[in-house]
């Protein structure tokens, strides 16, 4: 027995050495033991855990932030630690604790635990332990526990009796009218959480006004909140109740906000308000203010609204929609095809291209060719990007051809353009060119532009324009990458300046796998294999990674007379790398044909 013991009290020694690492005076040691309490736990028990540690861990829980932030995220994972979810309500203590500490990520894990905590609470213990903590909570001397109070309204709510839920509505309605701006931003950020299960009738009646107090709020970081539960509430109420929201002072916070935040947050959030509000508000009420939110004074508000031009008009009600857009839309857009900002003319570049397919053939070639063709003649890079990128749109409504003669020079311009990530978007853009112009049209304007990239002073471009070459070939196939790109490709293999020379391997090493085994074996393999006598050790070293890298489309029949024994000399080579390349290839394609080797 005694012998049992002592084998009781050297495994619980480990045990003791952590709980004293918690009172230890380095954090470093605090922090890894606090990481180590589900240990701690299991060891002692679940009563002992309920009855000792976790007293314990409340009275002790004055400690530096990280250690607190580990210790609220240990604690959400220990329901099955203090004997499942009846005993759920012991780890209310120390996480009510630590959601009221000064350090916000410390609250915000606190309360996520207490979340998932809750989540496991019968409807009777939520009464007994649960709401009386959230009450505690909102109504705490700091704004700390106030403010974590408000994520906790939305997980007990929908379980509790009647006469509860009217006090926890009475509680939130106070912490929406809080004299701290803090406590009534994290009220008006968890309000359309709390919409969500609150019952029609209480949410027409308390959340409605509670909604119109935040949006008329002093503190523009409380009002530009209340936008986003605008739109959960909306989402929430019948079409014949959204009416409510839209009284008319709520309408003139909405859309004369004077804090810009406000007007920014109600532009972004414009198509979702759209889709909730129903087709007769968005006409009679959000037209005029997107209008608006199109003309605004903040550069930054009409980015935002710009963005959304194409959304917006694509969910107008289709009886109304070419009227609406026509008339109220198509003005401010014209306007701000010339605004004097970059980044409002860039989002516009984005979208307007998508408005081709919901006016038509007739009015795109009227009134959109003309914006579309003084957008590819901008000064700035990022709108000619944007309206290139997006050519797809017009081309199905009225062909490419309209806009060729404009396209032209926007996409030399972006393609000489001094920086080099434009260079790198437009070389993006070129397949998708080549699909919509044409083979004729591309050999004839684009070819020469494609083989220059290929000699481009940046590598990333070099790159980019070998991987453009094998999506060309897929687009246009091997037999007009043999007439067209291949020559001029092999003969950069004769280049003065040894990076041109292995941007030829590179190109090979992605045509081969495009153009298949016979333009592989005919055209490129000869070229590869007479770049194995390369001055340059790198060139020398990059021709036994392409014939590795091409054996596979190779003819068989030249692999043993041809391949082998150029990557047996390379394998000899002076240079070590060269060497180390050479045995790495002649063991890839070993490992592939068994007969390589022999």
């Amino acid at each position: 027995m005694a012998a049992s013991d002592s084998a009781g009290d050297d495994s619980l020694y480990p045990i003791a050495v952590l709980i004293d690492e918690l009172k230890n005076e380095d954090v470093q040691l605090r922090l890894n033991s606090i990481k180590k309490l589900s240990t701690i736990a299991l060891a002692l028990g679940v009563e002992r855990t309920r009855t000792e540690l976790i007293p314990f861990l409340t009275e002790t829980i004055y400690d530096e932030d990280e250690v607190l932030l580990a210790l609220a995220e240990q604690l959400g994972t220990f329901i099955t630690l203090v004997g499942g979810p009846e005993f759920a309500y012991c780890l209310l203590p120390p996480l009510e604790s630590l959601a009221t500490v000064e350090e916000t990520v410390v609250r915000d894990k606190a309360v996520e635990s207490l979340r998932a905590v809750a989540q496991q609470h019968s409807p009777s213990d939520l009464e007994t332990h649960f709401v009386p903590l959230v009450q505690r909570l909102a109504a705490g001397d700091w704004f700390t526990s106030r403010t974590s109070a408000c994520g906790l309204f939305s997980v007990c709510y929908p379980r509790v009796s009647a006469t509860m839920k009217g006090d926890l509505r009475s509680h939130f309605r106070a912490l929406c009218q809080d004299d701290t701006p803090m406590v009534r931003r994290a009220a008006a950020t968890k309000l359309g959480e709390l919409a969500q299960v609150v019952e029609l009738e209480y949410l027409k009646s308390d959340l409605i006004p509670m909604f119109v107090n935040l949006a008329q709020d002093e503190q523009d970081s409380v009002r530009l909140l209340a936008v986003e539960a605008c739109v959960s509430i909306a989402t929430l109420l019948p079409q014949e109740d959204v009416e409510q929201l839209s009284p008319q002072d709520i309408q003139n916070v909405l859309r004369c906000d004077t804090s810009w935040r406000v007007r920014y947050m109600v532009a972004d959030k414009f198509t979702e308000l759209q889709k909730a509000v129903g087709p007769e508000i968005t006409r009679t009420d959000l037209v005029p203010a997107f209008q608006s939110l199109l003309k605004d004074t903040e550069a930054e508000v009409r980015a935002a609204a710009a963005n959304k031009v194409k959304d917006f008009c694509q969910n107008l009600d289709k009886a109304h929609q070419e009227n609406i857009i026509m008339t109220n839309i198509l003005p401010c857009v014209k306007e701000l095809v010339a605004d004097p900002n970059q980044h409002v003319k860039s989002a516009l570049a984005s979208v307007i291209m998508g408005l081709s397919p919901i006016l038509g053939r007739h009015n795109t070639i009227e009134h959109l060719l003309p914006l579309f063709l003084t957008q590819l003649k901008d000064e700035c890079p990022e709108v000619r990007l944007n309206i290139i990128s997006n050519l797809d749109c017009v081309n199905e409504v009225i062909g490419i051809q309209q806009l060729s003669q404009s396209l032209l020079p926007a996409i030399v311009e972006l393609a000489e353009d001094s920086k080099w990530r434009v260079r790198s978007a437009i070389i993006e853009y070129m397949p998708l060119l080549a699909g919509q112009l044409g083979r004729e049209f591309f050999d004839e304007k684009l070819n020469a532009l494609c083989m220059t990239w290929l000699m481009d002073h940046v590598f990333a471009i070099r790159e980019a324009a070998t991987l453009n070459l094998r999506k060309l070939v897929d687009q246009f196939g091997a037999e007009w990458a043999e007439t067209t790109i291949i020559p001029k490709v092999l003969a950069m293999s004769r280049d003065q300046n040894y990076l041109y020379r292995m941007t030829c391997l590179f190109c090979i090493n992605v045509l081969a796998e495009a153009c298949g085994s016979d333009i592989t074996t005919r055209l490129l393999l000869p070229t590869v294999l007479s770049m194995a006598n390369d001055k340059v050790a790198n060139v020398r070293f990059n021709v036994a990674k392409t014939l590795q890298r091409i054996a596979p489309q190779l003819d068989q029949a030249v692999i043993q007379p041809q391949v082998k024994p150029v990557l047996d000399k390379l394998n000899v080579d002076n240079d070590v790398d060269v060497k180390y390349s050479a045995s790495e290839a002649i063991t890839g394609i070993a490992g592939k044909l068994t007969f390589f080797l022999s």
